[in-house]
């Protein structure tokens, strides 16, 4: 045990960070604080499990933080004419859900690489966004108990986001270790062409890949949308770094078919306690893109390091 966690050179990082910030800033350590942790973590866990999922199979997805806004904005526009809130937020998931399945069509079966589709899509919904909008907030109108409480909402003094983070990820977990469905996940990232010529449908699975990342997008846009009871025009901008982020540094290789969703967990972690602890030692916004860069980019060297 105490082996596994030596070797785990993220874990290790974060519990050495940690203990540097509790020291600088007491205030760290704090339940509310840790709360506000794992609540600001949960955006991105979410979004980046979907991420996990793509990334498994060899892919990239630029548009979540694209799909995240125009999601957002369609549910809360919803909401604000009148529809059942309950039904608005399904609307929205499946929506999200057929951009990621465009995108997956293009990749699968146009053959395009996945991240100049991604890049396309990124900015086309941005833009319809801004379109949709007008550029101006969607306040939300009549969200009622039920999406109030999606992003906003308290269970046992838990933020329901932390709630909904922990479901996901034990979801994912059982997925990508028990259904066939995880291990062609694993199998495409591993040697597509071979599991393409053991008999799998490779183009069906990693379109229903790309789609379960889009509607993973749209459910974080919903948390997102109902935490701030409006929906920004410039909402989910740079959350794709950031999910990429999570899902390298938990170890899963840009290559494909090698990573765990646990991993990823801890990734999210750990960019959700670093911008903490930044904010916490008054870092200035401009720094913290800056931090968050050389992260991402120490992330991308290790796994190369690793997969050699």
């Amino acid at each position: 045990m105490l082996k596994k966690i030596y070797n785990n050179k993220p874990l290790i990082g974060l519990i050495v960070f940690a203990v540097i910030v509790s020291i600088l800033n007491p205030r760290f350590l704090s339940l509310n604080n840790i709360l506000n942790v794992l609540r600001q973590t949960s955006i991105n866990s979410v979004i980046a499990i979907g991420m996990t999922l793509v990334i498994l199979t060899g892919g990239i997805d630029l548009s979540v933080g694209s799909i995240l806004a125009l999601t957002g904005a369609f549910g809360a526009s919803l909401i604000s004419s009148g529809m059942n809130p309950i039904l608005a937020v399904i609307i929205s998931i499946i929506i999200g859900a057929i951009f990621g399945m465009f995108n997956g069509v293009l990749i699968s079966y146009a053959k395009l690489q996945p991240f100049i589709v991604t890049l396309v899509t990124m900015t086309l919904l941005r833009g319809a966004t801004l379109v949709f909008t007008d550029g101006k907030p969607i306040p939300v109108r009549n969200g009622g108990e039920f999406f109030d409480n999606i992003g906003g909402g308290y269970l046992f003094d838990i933020p329901v986001p932390i709630y909904i983070m922990i479901a996901l990820f034990v979801g994912a977990y059982y997925i990508l270790n028990n259904l066939k469905f995880g291990r062609y996940v694993y199998a495409i990232g591993g040697n597509e062409e071979a599991t393409k010529l053991s008999g799998v449908n490779t183009a069906k699975y990693k379109t229903l890949v790309y789609g379960a990342c889009g509607a993973l997008s749209a459910l974080a846009g919903v948390i997102v949308t109902s935490r701030l009871g409006s929906a920004q025009p410039t909402a989910g901008s740079g959350y794709e770094l950031d999910a990429i982020a999570a899902v390298v540094l938990g170890g899963t290789s840009l290559a494909g078919g090698v990573g765990t969703i646990a991993g990823t967990a801890l990734g999210a972690v750990i960019i959700g306690v670093l911008g903490n602890a930044l904010n916490l030692l008054n870092v200035s916004s401009y720094y913290q893109m800056m931090i968050k860069a050389v992260v991402i980019l120490v992330a991308v060297l290790i796994d190369k390091k690793s997969s050699k």
